[in-house]
């Protein structure tokens, strides 16, 4: 025997027999199911289990056919671990059973009649396809499985791109491709959405947000469609199972167990397109919800550590979904900080989003911690080093930390400001020119010293109204929720521009399709990082309705026959991405303050109004102009923004270096007049003013004419 065979069968033999099974202690980490020489690592967390059991199925039966109880000696500290040799562990299943004391008002909730699943499950069995109604005699519906480290990933390499050159498109996966018109093989999957980066790609966009995509329980909704009597399910996912497993039905090859490599392939192609890959994550909650809430996993292994709980036992609620996650204590950090790692080093994804992130910064007690130890932690991991960190800076506990979320030079913010801002400036409310120019300048009020890309600009997202539904509904329309329209915000800043609704009413919906444009031509000549809902650039509805959290339906689903219904919108939102893309003044890192770089004319940005440099700050103005340039003077953009029902004929600064003003975008204009592509916009005819009209956007570039 070679000195390096000798090595290789070092501890790959059992030490003890249980039952027919040789096993030895495990190793204490990872955690989790790890394949090892011969056999298979169990290690798993309880701080105040008495003893700990695992349970073995065979792939897809019922009832198990091996339960090894751990000795007490394979346990080290709070962890159990135990190596079982001569599995087949490609098609065996497996979960835990805790055993300790149940005892709600000190915390402990063990019950050993439970089999548990794995919180560090990489694959998750039982619920396999979308949709399909659980078998509830079933006491074993989510059941880990064995991941494997398989996939070919090739050459990928992620396109780190910086995110002050992010333009994010935010996607709900099955809802993305489900509609019968998305024409593709495997509708509502992840091969699905695969089908559609040619679409993403001609779009512009160069980054999806994924809206959860961990396995989670769809079936968490006890209403009924009050029409139509059919179940409302969980459509948006925000109640994870499983944190390290992708979701089986959203894979078109869930039902064998691949999702995992359905979802690399999917992070793979779109690297090869130059698209990067952010998830929504939800570590505020689980899917066991309060008292009276299914025990799965984590309540029923260490209820005390991974929740936060008052001194009588109950759970804190800042979710707003019965329990709140315990984020700060340390092992749940630790808990955290692997996920994440996992999805970064074995799925490849360029960054995460964190649903109510303002949960992260609370301790155990749900007081706001000044110097969070779990959001520093993330933030200076050598494994996430690269990747983007947003935070919803706010939670339903009232905590709203938008500007002051601790950033540790890492995190940026989903900007709740620049959406309120701009959608009130948009309708017509007075007062909100100086607010506006605050925001479309990156927000330095907010992030001075974290520079423009910490805010994640958006006026839409899958929280509210779509774009269409901005300009269309002054109030939500939310009974299909079987919530008596009791849910969903109430404060859209939306206006439906003269009807309530679908109109056959030409001006009307000429209008809307205007402050549509208007809003997206604010929302990409911003600085900052803009966000886009999947479907707004063609028109997306959902007929009023600004939660549509349980719909999975075409009132979620998007209608791919809009593209061509809405081509004039799509086509304006192309050339815009194209626009932001063409001008790197757009998109400058650091905040302007109107200082005139040294060799230069002009400053990096000023302000005007009718008349040049002479803005018009007062409480009853509503337009707006702003003028962007570079370095050299070589890049120069103004925008006008005229939220006023008149027109107004507008004053321009001229521009040094023979250069002159060229028309790239009037969405007071309809058709391919309204937006050119870059090197293709007209001079002016009149190089010193411009007639705004009403309700419109301009924006106009300065270069030397023919120069592209």
């Amino acid at each position: 025997m070679s000195a390096t065979e000798a090595v290789h069968r070092i501890d790959s033999y059992p030490t003890h027999r249980i039952g027919d099974f040789g096993v030895r202690a495990g190793r204490p980490f990872p955690l989790g199911a790890t394949l090892v020489p011969g056999g298979v690592n169990f290690a798993v967390y309880s701080d105040q289990a008495t003893a700990m059991t695992l349970v073995l199925f065979k792939r897809g039966e019922v009832e198990p056919y091996a339960e090894l109880e751990y000795p007490e000696e394979f346990r080290t500290g709070s962890i159990f671990s135990m190596t079982v040799f001569g599995l087949d562990h490609e098609n065996i299943e497996y979960g835990y059973r805790a055993d300790g004391p149940f005892d709600p008002a000190r915390g402990h909730r063990f019950d050993p009649r439970k089999v548990l699943s794995d919180p560090y499950a990489r694959i998750i069995a039982g619920r396999d396809v979308w949709g399909k109604a659980p078998d509830r005699s079933d006491p074993y519906q989510y059941r880990a499985r064995i991941g494997l480290d398989d996939f070919d990933w090739g050459g990928d390499t992620p396109p780190r791109i910086p995110t002050e050159d992010l333009v994010v498109y935010e996607a709900h996966v099955r809802g993305f491709t489900r509609h019968p018109s998305s024409g593709v093989a495997a509708p509502g999957t992840f091969a699905g959405l695969r089908e559609k980066i040619p679409y993403l790609k001609e779009l512009g966009v160069n980054c999806v947000e994924l809206m959860p995509i961990f396995e989670f329980d769809e079936w968490d909704n006890p209403n009924s469609h009050p029409e139509t009597g059919q179940p409302l399910l969980d459509y948006w996912g925000y109640n994870t199972v499983a944190y390290m497993a992708p979701k089986a039905g959203y894979a078109a090859t869930g039902r064998w167990g691949m999702q995992a490599d359905e979802f690399r392939t999917l992070v793979k192609d779109l690297h090869a397109a130059g698209i990067e890959v952010i998830l929504d994550v939800v570590f505020n909650h689980t899917a066991e919800g309060n008292e009276q809430g299914p025990t799965i996993s984590f309540r029923g292994l260490d209820n005390a550590t991974y929740y936060m709980l008052t001194g009588e036992g109950y759970y804190y609620n800042f979710s707003g979904t019965g329990n709140t996650v315990n984020c700060n204590h340390p092992v749940v950090r630790e808990f955290v900080l692997n996920c994440l790692r996992h999805w970064v080093a074995d799925f490849h994804v360029d960054g995460f989003r964190f649903d109510l992130a303002a949960i992260l910064g609370r301790a155990e007690d749900g007081t706001p911690l000044a110097n969070p130890p779990l959001l520093e932690l993330l933030a200076f991991d050598p494994v996430l080093r690269n990747a983007k960190l947003i935070a919803e800076a706010w939670d339903a506990g009232g905590l709203y930390e938008v500007g002051n979320f601790p950033a540790y030079g890492r995190w940026a913010e989903w900007n709740g400001k620049y959406r309120d801002t701009v959608r009130r400036f948009l309708k017509g409310d007075s007062g909100m020119v100086p607010e506006l120019a605050t925001r479309i300048a990156g927000s330095p009020d907010l992030y001075a010293g974290r520079g423009t890309h910490a805010s994640i600009n958006f006026l839409t997202a899958h929280d509210g109204f779509t774009l269409a539904d901005l300009v269309s509904y002054n109030d939500k329309h939310n009974e299909a929720n079987a919530e008596h329209n009791g849910d969903g915000a109430n404060d859209n800043n939306s206006w439906n521009c003269g009807a309530e609704g679908p109109t056959d009413d030409p001006g009307v919906n000429a209008l809307r399709l205007r402050q549509a444009k208007n809003a997206l031509a604010i929302l990409l000549t911003s600085q900052g990082v803009p966000m886009l809902l999947a479907g707004d650039e063609f028109g997306r509805t959902q007929q009023g309705n600004n939660n549509t959290y349980c719909q999975d339906n075409e009132l979620s689903w998007l209608d791919w026959d809009m593209t061509e219904r809405n081509a004039e919108l799509l086509e304006f939102t192309r050339q815009l991405i194209a626009l932001r893309a063409a001008h790197p003044v757009l998109r400058v890192p650091e905040h302007p303050y109107g200082d005139v770089p040294e060799g230069d004319v002009m400053p990096d940005i000023s302000w005007h109004g009718e008349w040049a440099w002479q803005p018009d700050w007062s409480e009853y103005s509503r337009l707006l102009a702003v003028m962007r340039t570079s370095v050299g003077d070589s890049d120069c953009v103004y925008t006008a923004m005229n939220a006023h029902w008149d027109a107004h004929d507008l004053e321009l600064p001229q521009l040094p270096g023979g250069r002159v003003w060229h028309l790239a975008v009037d969405t007071s204009l309809t058709g391919p007049q309204g937006a050119h592509a870059p090197g293709s916009e007209p001079v002016l005819e009149n190089p010193g003013s411009y007639l705004a009209g009403p309700r419109s956007v301009v924006v106009l570039v300065g270069r030397v004419p023919n120069e592209s």
